[in-house]
């Protein structure tokens, strides 16, 4: 006998106005598909690895009041299959009320993206809409936020609530921060586990994350981006993947660095900016990229990734995670003469040496959730409790 409750649905349209953490929203003949780079940056990618990464939801969540009890949301997910590899867990999506979570789910099927590691072939095979639904909210006016998955595309379809809802504005501020995959929440288990995700909740201010898996590479259409997003507080997490990439040398990196600054300076000239150096790294402190899969773990079912640089090189100009904490020290400090709201932030301090020990990168590159949770914790400790203070602080 089917004891659910019978619903009276409320379809609300999907619309930028519900969505917060996006910069773009693309209508799609399924649903709305967000994006993390607006359409003028999108037409600028030269690779598939930035435009996967940017339509990829970190930090995306729905945002309304309401007096529902019921929610669902149908989604068109996009399922990562890569040849070799163990398959990837399903992404997650999280229910939070009046900002705590109390309900989370996930969908077993939709497009499936097969990639081939090793040629970086890939194939898209479409899959079904599918619902997710949530019950049991409690019965009164509260704030709802669903956060999409951080690592899987998801194109919505429809929202369906048993209460009409509304979107009043967010009164906190809005911290705008660009790093890569670490910063995306590669290897978080959970959308509001990723570290920024976790800081931005101790803070109390509202997330935009740029965290673009492989791709925080200094791009000027990404410093234009940030330039016409409206933030009061802005950080730049540099460095792990121009290592991996072997991207560029000492001589275009610190121009690069100043460029990008300056661009992101133009449309946020007095805010608190924050520049963040690379975590511990072992396999990259001394030793330039580029990086690649470490071929006897694949053999193995496992991933893992190798610094194949030559270290003698550094001497000519090639940059390891030690080189680039030094040279962003440098330039923050000499910038800040004129610049008194620009900050420096040693990712040592969140993620050193000793905390490798206790907490190793599974695969050599990306923290696991419990490290995930303490680089949030200690970012907001060091930002918010600095820097940032003057960021709306959580009631009580």
């Amino acid at each position: 006998m089917n004891t659910e409750p019978e619903y009276r649905w409320t379809t609300t349209p999907l619309t930028a106005a519900l969505l917060r953490g996006a910069l773009d929203l693309e209508h799609t003949e399924r649903g709305v598909l967000p994006h993390r780079l607006p359409a003028p940056a999108r037409q600028q990618i030269p690779d598939g690895q930035l435009a996967k990464a940017e339509s990829q939801p970190s930090g995306v969540r729905l945002a309304f009041r309401s007096r529902a009890t019921a929610v669902e949301l149908d989604v068109v997910a996009t399922k990562r299959v890569y040849a070799g590899v163990p398959p990837r867990p399903d992404g997650v999506y999280e229910l939070l009320v009046d900002g705590r979570l109390v309900g989370s789910g996930g969908t077993t099927d939709g497009d499936t993206l097969t990639i081939d590691l090793v040629t970086g072939a890939s194939h898209t095979r479409p899959g079904p809409t599918e619902t997710l639904r949530f019950t049991g909210l409690p019965d009164h006016d509260k704030d709802i936020e669903i956060w999409l998955p951080h690592d899987e595309t998801t194109q919505l379809a429809a929202l369906r609530t048993d209460a009409p809802v509304r979107t009043p504005p967010s009164d906190r501020k809005v911290w705008l921060h660009h790093g890569s995959s670490i910063s995306q929440g590669s290897n978080a288990s959970t959308p509001t586990g990723i570290w920024p995700a976790r800081a931005a909740a101790l803070g109390n201010v509202e997330l935009v994350n740029m965290g673009f898996g492989g791709s925080a590479l200094l791009d000027p259409f990404t410093a234009r981006a940030m330039r016409d997003t409206p933030a009061d507080l802005v950080s730049i997490k540099i460095g792990i993947n121009i290592v991996n990439a072997d991207l560029m040398r000492l001589r275009a990196f610190g121009p690069a660095v100043h460029g990008f600054l300056d661009t992101v300076r133009d449309g946020h000239p007095t805010a608190p900016l924050m520049v963040v150096s690379p975590i511990h790294c072992p396999i990259h402190e001394y030793t330039p990229g580029p990086a690649a899969l470490d071929v006897e773990a694949m053999s193995g079912g496992q991933l893992r990734f190798v610094a194949t640089g030559d270290p003698s090189q550094t001497a000519a100009g090639k940059l390891t995670l030690t080189v680039i904490r030094r040279e962003l020290a440098r330039i923050v400090q000499q910038r800040a003469a004129t610049d008194p709201n620009l900050h420096y932030l040693d990712g040592l301090d969140l993620y050193g040496e000793d905390d490798h020990t206790e907490l190793p990168l599974p695969d050599n590159l990306h923290p696991d959730p419990a490290t995930h949770r303490r680089i949030g914790e200690r970012f907001a400790h060091l930002a918010f409790g600095g820097p940032f203070g003057g960021a709306n602080r959580p009631p009580g």
